[in-house]
């Protein structure tokens, strides 16, 4: 009998997927893992750690499996949290979704799970696994969750073959209605639980006032920059070769005070992301100021009215070689190849024509269509039909 660890987080997804293993003849024990110390940065109503942590232990005493609580708060921290303050400080905004699948659950977790006999780990993402082979060797697929609208592969970008050989992913034949249906016919506590909000079951952190703590604030200018100003209206000069073109097209405009006019005041570059609105205090322009660029160095922050501003809008981005990934490393490319691929560069967006281009010093990506607000230190990941094949970091 196959031993699978599930990482219970007290969620209905989770409790469903341990259900269904348990169904299809697995040994099943549920894991809850506990990634957070301070409570002073969590709203201690919304979904603490120890109320689902309860759920996790109730789901698991229903379905009759034995389960435990892993403190990773050390690792965490370590992996995660700091790593955030880094890219924060360098003006670069994290998505810590996506390293906490990579580092924790897939990496510390999993290597727990194997102290423990596991054959494999199994979580509750909507996304399923695949495998061809390949020269006799098996090579593993990560896939699109059937449920478009909950689809979480993007969320597992950064996995490799060998955490994907160990990977289940029991939900993601299923939507979530259905998930919901199973939960209620099984009488699981967990079943008219609401969707986890925040960062990767920490609970809700107010991540303004959790980066306060560590980044000083710092009084800054915003400067509102003009959709007409003569950066934007550059012709794109004849390019030598194709990659000088994509080196161009990937340049992000750099900005000086003169170029726009002063419109308020911010308390920390490094608390703002590119294409945000909130939080911005501006009123009286015709159109909603949205952030087109941070810079943490001068502590400014430009601005522009609407969401076609041109500083908003690019078509090309680049990701260095050390932060590109392959999942399927059979795929990968080499110097001067390209690949027609579909790509998102965010959670939930839609999947977008674009060609890879590989370069000596990394890839870029070509989409079809500009994109809105490319924002380094996000990732993006890229697509063949409903097959995620690779990503990177936005630099």
């Amino acid at each position: 009998m196959k031993r699978v660890i599930v990482g219970l987080s007290g969620g209905v997804d989770s409790s469903v997927a341990a259900y269904l293993l348990k169904e299809q003849g697995y040994e099943v024990i549920g894991l809850f893992m506990k990634n957070w110390h301070d409570d002073s940065v969590t709203i201690s109503d919304e979904c603490p750690w120890l109320e689902d942590s309860n759920d996790a232990m109730l789901v698991a005493d229903k379905l009759g499996i034995p389960f435990q609580t892993v403190d990773l708060s050390v690792q965490y921290k370590e992996r995660i949290v700091d790593y955030m303050f880094n890219e924060y400080e360098r003006g670069r905004t994290p998505n810590p979704d996506v390293l906490c699948n990579r580092e924790i659950k897939f990496d510390v977790f999993m290597d727990i799970a194997m102290e423990l006999g596991a054959d494999y780990v199994a979580t509750g993402h909507y996304c399923r696994k695949g495998s061809v082979e390949k020269n006799g060797e098996t090579v593993y697929q990560l896939l699109s969750g059937v449920d478009g609208n909950k689809d979480q592969s993007y969320f597992l970008c950064q996995l490799s073959q060998a955490q994907l050989a160990k990977a289940l992913f029991p939900i993601g034949e299923l939507t979530k209605p259905q998930v919901r249906e199973i939960a209620k016919a099984q009488n699981l506590i967990t079943a008219e639980k609401k969707d986890s909000q925040g960062l990767c079951f920490i609970g809700k952190v107010r991540l303004p006032e959790f980066l306060q703590q560590q980044l000083k604030p710092k009084e800054g200018v915003i400067v509102e920059v003009d959709a007409s100003l003569d950066t934007y209206q550059q012709t794109a000069p004849q390019f030598e070769s194709k990659e000088n073109e994509l080196a161009f097209l990937s340049t992000k405009p750099s900005y000086t005070l003169n170029d726009g006019r002063v419109v308020g005041k911010h308390q920390g570059a490094h608390y703002f992301t590119k294409g945000q609105r909130k939080g911005l205090a501006v009123g009286g322009t015709k159109e909603p100021l949205f952030v087109i660029e941070t810079d943490v160095d001068e502590n400014i922050i430009y601005t522009g009215q609407g969401k076609n501003h041109p500083g908003l809008l690019r078509n090309v981005l680049f990701v260095t070689n050390d932060e590109l990934h392959w999942i399927r490393e059979d795929l990968a490319l080499k110097e001067g190849e390209t690949m027609a691929v579909k790509a998102r560069i965010r959670y939930r967006q839609p999947l977008e024509e674009a060609t890879l281009h590989k370069v000596q010093s990394g890839l870029y990506v070509e989409f079809k269509n500009k994109q809105s607000a490319i924002t380094e230190g996000q990732f993006v990941a890229w697509y063949i039909e409903d097959e995620l094949v690779g990503s990177g970091v936005i630099s």
